[in-house]
């Protein structure tokens, strides 16, 4: 009887619908289920957006590069390389901010450009004046001199965007001019390790070669993103795509426009996330924060007395959740301006307050004289430290020359972990020096016995290892292994 009943409810139904004038179906589906025009926005928002072409002068061993997002088996992401010619043409997209002519796009569209030329909406072509780039968060300021006021795009605010808000992408996809696609927020703060302030808007709008530079705009019709990468296996898009958030690139955007150059503020640490078990090393509840890995000479950081191990869990009253975002707000922090750091140390929270310097230019880093000695080490120096599933050795010549050492590194060398230890999978290895335990100096293989049995009387709690791996010193919580 049921059954039978339902047979009818659903006989009526589709007896209504077949009945029904086709204007009260249509306005069904659109109120319902059908999506909204996009075209009066569109046809607002083309004006703003432009195609930009370069030619570059071949150089040796080189090949130009057109667009950041071809998938390698790592993967990674990576560039795509256009073929080589006496002359290389470059396409991309850009778009105005501004009635005078100026146009953001992608540093990597312009990099070592002879000549940038611009296409308007409405076809004109001029020739851009580069007023400035930034490789950090490949980003480049251009300018036109169109003879007449421009239309230009209005700025969003790419912070209150939310994860399935709707989008527009307009570029130059294979050089055919504007083309439009839409889609959703996929994702944010994405990090696809492309540079040190990574905070990607993340898209399955169709973004392709030749869209680097362009916009992506919310449904209010404002900026919230610039189009610049996507994850591909193929060249094409493959519906995931990436831009800079505006509020990021704002910031380099106006100091590009005033100055020509990004200038950005450095206090003069290394950090890294927190886990679970640095956390858990240093008495700290959550693994909020960020750890302090080193800290260089002569630095606001080092005057101040931030050390290596230091947890920064507040900057200016802002809470610190990842690395990104305070190396942003480091950056963005005005040159000399006194900042206000929140550290968690030995247990408990201090504040310690310091001035902002210029960041210099990075310089290539020297290398150290190594020593080179051919005699092999004796089985006697070596020291297995059972607690943390290693072993290790004092910096004797011997150890200097076995693993090409700097000879001005100090602690112990590891030299060999043991299958499937907490250190192996922490990503400890062989010729990794431990300079500091629990934030004390190592100075030889007495000293780590000596820290590894305190950790083992506090409840066999981790213990915190500042590991050097070449120049770069990080940090690494290991859990002892208890005793059977």
């Amino acid at each position: 009887m049921r059954r039978l009943l339902g047979i009818i409810v659903f006989s009526l139904v589709l007896c209504k619908i077949q009945t029904a004038p086709a204007q009260e179906l249509a306005g069904y589906a659109q109120n319902n289920y059908g999506l909204p025009s996009l075209a009066d926005l569109v046809e607002k928002l083309q004006p703003v957006v432009v195609n930009i072409s370069t030619t570059h002068q071949p150089e040796d061993m080189e090949i130009n590069t057109e667009l950041n997002g071809i998938v390698s088996t790592n993967p990674k992401i990576e560039d795509y390389f256009n073929p080589k010619g006496d002359k290389q043409l470059s396409l991309g997209s850009g778009f105005i901010i501004d009635k005078d002519g100026y146009i953001i796009t992608n540093n990597h569209v312009i990099d070592k450009a002879e000549k940038i030329n611009v296409t308007l909406a409405d076809n004109k072509q001029f020739e851009a004046k580069l007023i400035g780039k930034d490789n950090k968060t490949d980003i480049a300021l251009i300018k036109i001199d169109a003879g007449k006021e421009l239309p230009f795009a209005k700025m969003g605010n790419s912070d209150k965007i939310r994860v399935g808000d709707w989008i527009v992408a307009i570029g130059n996809p294979f050089g055919l001019g504007g083309s439009v696609t839409a889609g959703i927020v996929s994702a944010k703060s994405r990090d696809i390790e492309s540079g040190p302030y990574d905070n990607f808007i993340q898209t399955d709008a169709s973004i392709n070669q030749g869209s680097s530079g362009g916009p992506m705009f919310n449904l209010n019709g404002e900026v919230i993103g610039i189009n610049s990468a996507i994850f591909s296996t193929s060249g094409g898009s493959m519906g995931i795509g990436f831009a800079v958030p505006i509020n990021l690139a704002d910031f380099v955007i106006r100091q590009l426009k005033e100055n020509g150059t990004v200038e950005r503020g450095w206090i003069g640490i290394k950090i890294q996330p927190n886990s679970a078990d640095i956390a858990a090393s240093v008495g700290l509840k959550d693994k909020q924060g960020v750890v302090v890995s080193s800290v260089s000479e002569n630095s606001s950081a080092k005057k101040a007395g931030i050390e290596a191990g230091d947890i920064i869990i507040g900057f200016e009253g802002q809470e610190i959740d990842n690395t990104k975002n305070l190396s942003r707000m480091v950056a963005e922090t005005d040159i000399g301006k006194t900042v206000e750091l929140e550290l968690w140390r030995n247990k408990q929270s201090i504040t310690i307050r310091l001035p902002v310097e210029l960041m210099q230019d990075d310089e290539p880093q020297k290398n150290e004289e190594v020593i080179q000695i051919n005699d092999t080490p004796e089985n006697g120096d070596i020291s297995p430290i059972e607690e943390l599933g290693i072993s290790v050795s004092d910096l004797s010549p011997e150890m200097l020359n076995r693993f090409s050492l700097n000879n001005n590194l100090q602690g112990v060398v590891i030299t060999n972990i043991v299958a499937g230890s907490d250190a192996e999978l922490k990503g400890l290895k062989s010729g990794d020096v431990i300079a500091q335990i629990d934030k004390k100096t190592i100075v030889d293989t007495n000293d780590v016995k000596t820290y590894v049995r305190e950790a083992k009387m506090e409840n066999n709690r981790p213990v915190l290892l500042q590991i050097k791996d070449g120049d770069v010193p990080h940090l690494v919580a290991v859990k002892l292994k208890k005793n059977e």
